[in-house]
């Protein structure tokens, strides 16, 4: 099996490494991940200049890549040729912190699997809950063996095209995590606002700012089931079509513009 490990914090960032090797107990392992940080950078695809990749050393017999493009693009670029071989999976992480709710919409991590489901391969992204500002090194061990888990699961069950899964794992030792859940997506609570600045010539400027966001801890969500101590597992799709109000719409009346 040859699988695509990818992220959205960079080359150099811990958690893709701690993710990589776990995932070469299950396959060849290439990465492709940006040369710098991308958090919540979102979908992104760079058309207005050209994408350039370099081969770095990250650690012995595993081959990486660093691009100075977003997320989806290292995806798309591995998977549109960059790379000779098929790829079979790829999986995005491990990112410092959790990717929930909303989350989803922003975090690059988890829109570097989603380009990945846009082009029919199955994809997984995993996320670490940490504490903000947690002092000292992340232990990424825990949410590494927990990505070996959900990747065997694939060798067993199929995703139907243009699926992903969104893995969130609670900052806790392995044999603490209380088990695996299937959840939606939860809400997210966002605290942002604006600081609004002047530079030294006088021209304004702003700084999105704000305390981190929370969740409402519902059962069977994301937010939930971390809170609960179990691994959230939420499948996504690629469809946002809200097909409820697809039904109410198809019974207004359009007035055709005059």
């Amino acid at each position: 099996m040859n699988i695509l490990v990818t992220n959205d914090d960079g080359i150099t960032a811990p958690g893709l490494l701690a993710l990589a090797q776990s995932m070469m107990k299950y396959g060849d392992v290439t990465v492709l991940a940006p040369d710098r940080n991308w958090s919540a950078s979102g979908h992104v695809k760079t058309i207005d200049r050209p994408v350039r990749v370099k081969e770095v050393h990250l650690a012995k017999n595993l081959k990486a890549f660093a691009s100075d493009g977003a997320p989806s693009d290292c995806v798309a670029l591995a998977l549109c040729g960059f790379l000779k071989e098929k790829i079979d999976i790829v999986v995005s992480g491990i990112n410092p912190y959790a990717n929930l709710g909303h989350d989803v919409t922003y975090s690059g991590t988890v829109t570097a699997a989603m380009e990945a489901a846009i082009w029919g391969i199955p994809s997984i992204a995993v996320s670490l809950d940490s504490p903000n500002h947690h002092p000292g090194p992340i232990d990424y061990s825990t949410s590494a063996e927990i990505a070996g888990s959900v990747l065997e699961a694939f060798t067993r069950y199929k995703l139907p095209t243009n699926t992903l899964l969104n893995v969130n794992v609670p900052f806790l030792p392995l044999a603490e995590i209380k088990g695996l859940r299937s959840t939606r997506l939860g809400l997210r609570v966002y605290h942002d606002k604006v600081d609004a600045r002047v530079d030294p010539r006088g021209q304004s400027y702003y700084w999105i700012i704000g305390d981190s966001p929370t969740g409402v801890s519902e059962l069977g969500t994301d937010v939930g089931a971390l809170s609960d101590g179990y691994v959230s597992i939420t499948p996504l799709q690629l469809d946002l079509t809200d097909y409820h109000l697809l039904s109410e719409i198809n019974g207004w009346e359009w007035k055709k513009p005059k």
